[in-house]
């Protein structure tokens, strides 16, 4: 079994880069990112072009591999980094290794990727528009992109014969200690297009098998889920410390002043346009998926994420309200 390993980080750097103002990232001229389109399409679909840039391998090798660096600058106020090391397995309990992986100098992907975001952030402060707080925590995702299946011709019978194996690998379990359901709905959201390709993603990794070498289609839809995923959290997070201000000034007044409330509905209002601003902006990426296989790609992690950011309003008490706002719009 061959492929790479690939490690997607998804930044919210500001409410907007201005793209046309960039000329430079890291020492590198930036330019219009494409992906093949093989499959069929209509021709006059206009597609969403981020700037990129793809620097050295990163000195230190992973698990005895060189880690490319590919950065990606979106205009929503993003910047996306994509660490890639190949890797060569007798099996798909092999792989449980690059899960967390720390590099031959000891230091992990996580480190890395804050430094280049931090480094990125520097160069970019002419074009950036209202920056958000940094460091932001990144929106992490990982993908296990495997181009040679060690003789096997089917990707989807393979599957089925190493359904248990692949869903302990996504994850991160011992294929054997997985309950029959547990396995059922890791595998739950598949998509295939002939029997030499298929995609299953699950809710931190993804199996992504495409005999014929090319992924990176593929990629840049989970890519672009995952970076909705980052812009509709730090939204939320947004809203709660809005609210959380309305309602501290609230209790601070026994009987509110009617201009501090008028200050307070003038925030929360600009803030609502703002939502609605970015939501639009945000979604229109996706809109190049004149692709029908990659827009249902693009809808499995929708519907997958969908659900994690539901969870996490849940994990903290009660579902916030852009939690499932925000998180309907990608249903």
């Amino acid at each position: 079994m061959k492929g790479e390993v690939v490690f997607l980080y998804a930044f919210d750097l500001a409410n907007e880069i201005s793209t046309s103002r960039v000329h430079e990232i890291l020492s590198a001229r930036p330019f219009p990112f494409e992906i093949r389109m093989d499959r069929t399409l209509p021709k006059d679909m206009p597609l969403y072009k981020p700037l990129a840039i793809e620097l050295p391998p990163l000195a230190a090798p992973l698990n005895g591999a060189p880690v490319r660096l590919l950065i990606r600058i979106y205009d929503v106020g993003v910047v996306t980094m994509m660490m890639r090391a190949a890797f060569e397995a007798d099996a798909t309990g092999g792989l449980m290794r690059c899960h967390n992986p720390q590099l031959a100098d000891g230091r992990t992907l996580d480190a890395v990727a804050l430094d280049y975001c931090a480094k990125v952030c520097d160069g970019l402060k002419d074009s950036i528009v209202r920056r958000t707080e940094f460091p932001p925590p990144p929106e992490t995702y990982t993908v296990f992109c495997v181009t040679d299946l060690g003789g096997a011709k089917d990707a989807n019978s393979w599957l089925a014969e190493q359904r248990r194996a692949v869903a302990g690998l996504l994850s991160e379990t011992a294929a054997e200690k997985l309950s029959e359901p547990q396995v059922n709905e890791v595998l739950r959201i598949q998509r295939s297009f002939e029997n030499t390709d298929l995609v299953v993603i699950d809710w931190d990794a993804a199996l992504v098998v495409d005999l014929t070498g090319y992924v990176d289609d593929v990629l840049y839809a989970l890519e672009l889920a995952n970076l909705q995923l980052e812009e509709f959290r730090v939204m939320d997070q947004r809203l709660d410390k809005y609210l959380d201000r309305a309602y501290d000034d609230l209790d601070r007044r026994r009987m509110p002043l009617f201009g501090a409330a008028s200050k307070m509905l003038r925030h929360l209002r600009r803030f609502r346009v703002d939502v609605a601003k970015l939501t639009d902006e945000v979604t229109h990426i996706t809109k190049f998926f004149g692709d029908w296989y990659l827009a249902r790609v693009y809808l499995g992690a929708r519907d997958r994420f969908y659900w994690i950011n539901g969870a996490r309003a849940w994990s903290s008490g009660w579902p916030s309200s852009t939690s499932f706002t925000a998180s309907s719009t990608r249903r």
